[in-house]
């Protein structure tokens, strides 16, 4: 099996657009659901929308979040 430096100088090689598709299918064979972490998430959203319902959360309007990175 080539090294990753192999597979590197090989991938180099190719035209802009073959790089973007290799990218993406690297990109994608990493992007692999994971139950748990979903699980994970979905209950931290509910905590945060319920929060957000009941009131408890300091909440910023879109136009000043976006002033702060002009």
């Amino acid at each position: 099996m080539p090294s990753c430096q192999e597979l590197y100088q090989q991938a180099n090689q190719l035209t802009l657009l073959e790089k973007l598709h290799l990218a993406e299918f690297l990109l994608a064979d990493l992007d692999k659901p994971d139950q748990e972490i979903d699980v994970i998430w979905k209950d931290e959203a509910q905590k945060r929308w319920q929060a957000y319902q009941a009131g408890e959360l300091i909440t910023v309007s879109y136009d000043t979040m976006m002033q702060k990175y002009k």
